[in-house]
């Protein structure tokens, strides 16, 4: 093998595990590794809330912890602000009237992240038929959430099996795709709109 063709292996290694790292800084594999640690004071009517919004359960106030220029980001969407968050989670209702967390960890942060950043590995398994004894898909996540100093949401991040969601940060097909997000929240957004939960 040549200098350049070997070079060439490495720079596409690293560029392929580096964009492979997911929200927590770490591969899907050491990330779903990580221990679990006991819940926080000030972390609690965050996690009640998460639990409120992914069991497809949300109540009024659920989305109060949420600063006013919060970003919600999975593999779907982007929505910005509570309102925009809001109506993502109440659509999804919509779709699944019910939803079960069979699994709920909160991780223990790696050495890279600050303390205002809560991880969790959750299982949802969500029901098209609310009656139904198996669901209609259970899918498995990592969610990072930062929190600002008033201890409100400014980022809430969902990634799909710990695997990293595309953003115009990786090159064209990514740029694409963060604009089909934000144009899929717009129109969930404009179709849910202020619906009752």
């Amino acid at each position: 093998m040549t200098i350049v063709r070997r070079t060439f292996v490495v720079l596409y290694n690293a560029r392929t595990m580096s964009s492979a790292i997911n929200a927590s800084g770490l591969l899907p594999t050491e990330s779903k590794a990580l221990e679990e640690r006991p819940i926080q004071s000030h972390e609690q009517k965050i996690i009640n809330a998460i639990k409120e919004m992914y069991s497809c359960s949300p109540k009024e106030d659920t989305f109060k912890i949420y600063a006013e220029d919060a970003v919600f980001h999975d593999p779907v969407g982007i929505a910005k602000g509570p309102q925009s968050i809001r109506a993502q989670f109440i659509g999804l209702t919509k779709i699944f009237p019910r939803a079960d967390i069979p699994k709920f960890r909160l991780l223990k942060n790696p050495s890279n992240l600050p303390k205002d950043t809560i991880l969790i590995d959750q299982d949802v398994a969500y029901f098209r038929d609310p009656k139904s004894s198996s669901p209609t898909k259970t899918l498995n996540s990592l969610l990072t959430i930062k929190l600002n100093e008033s201890n409100l949401v400014t980022r809430h991040e969902e990634q799909w099996n710990h695997e990293k969601s595309t953003t115009g940060e990786d090159g064209f097909f990514g740029l694409l795709n963060e604009h089909r997000k934000l144009l899929t929240a717009k129109l969930t957004d404009a179709f849910v709109g202020r619906s009752k939960v």
